[in-house]
């Protein structure tokens, strides 16, 4: 059911998205802080929609569907906020791009796979893969001014974060190349003349 508690907290990922957009555009110290605030608390309900529908089993396919539209929504949305307003410096555009090219090759391969009944499932290296990839953008979101907002400036949230987004395009390529041989492995399968019988072409 849409109303259920894990649906509605994916839905509220996908709410905060416009949210941090807005904020980043202002282009303020407080409200870049702000905008990482808002994302790291919807990056958290990444975690507990998944937790809440395994423990009261609301596990459903609208769930399914719903949560990694929103968790590229989010993390699309942010990166190229940061990508236009020249945020992504040092050369953190580069994984940036990656990132955003692995994310519309897995939803490719989801979708075709989907098509013949075949599910994709998440690996650890992914899971690991995606947390460092929140807490990368959730650092740039803030910025050096953001965090000096909070007396935080000496992390430097943005050589922090740019550093952590490279680790994080690195899981990507890496996961992203287990998702495609699996894919193909399939698609090879499903292609494959039945065993033991001869294809025949049209005579």
């Amino acid at each position: 059911m849409l109303t259920d508690l894990p649906n509605l907290l994916t839905l509220s990922r996908i709410g905060a998205v416009p949210l941090v957009v807005a904020l980043v555009a202002l282009r303020l110290p407080g409200a870049d802080l702000a905008a990482s605030l808002v994302f790291g608390v919807a990056a958290v309900t990444d975690w507990l929609d998944g937790h809440l529908a395994r423990s009261r089993r609301q596990a459903s396919d609208l769930g399914r569907m719903l949560d990694p539209i929103a968790d590229k929504l989010l993390v699309g949305a942010a990166l190229m906020v940061l990508a236009g307003e020249g945020r992504l410096a040092g050369g953190a555009l580069f994984p940036a791009i990656v990132i955003l090219l692995r994310e519309i090759l897995v939803s490719g391969l989801r979708e075709y796979l989907a098509g013949i009944r075949v599910g994709l499932p998440v690996t650890r290296l992914a899971k690991w893969k995606t947390g460092v990839q929140l807490l990368a953008v959730g650092l740039l979101l803030a910025g050096d001014a953001g965090a000096r907002v909070i007396g935080l400036g000496a992390i430097r949230p943005l050589v922090l974060g740019t550093g952590l987004l490279w680790i994080a395009a690195a899981l990507t390529l890496l996961t992203g190349w287990d998702y495609l041989t699996a894919g193909v492995r399939h698609a090879s399968r499903k292609a494959a003349p039945p065993s033991g019988g001869v294809e025949k072409t049209p005579g």
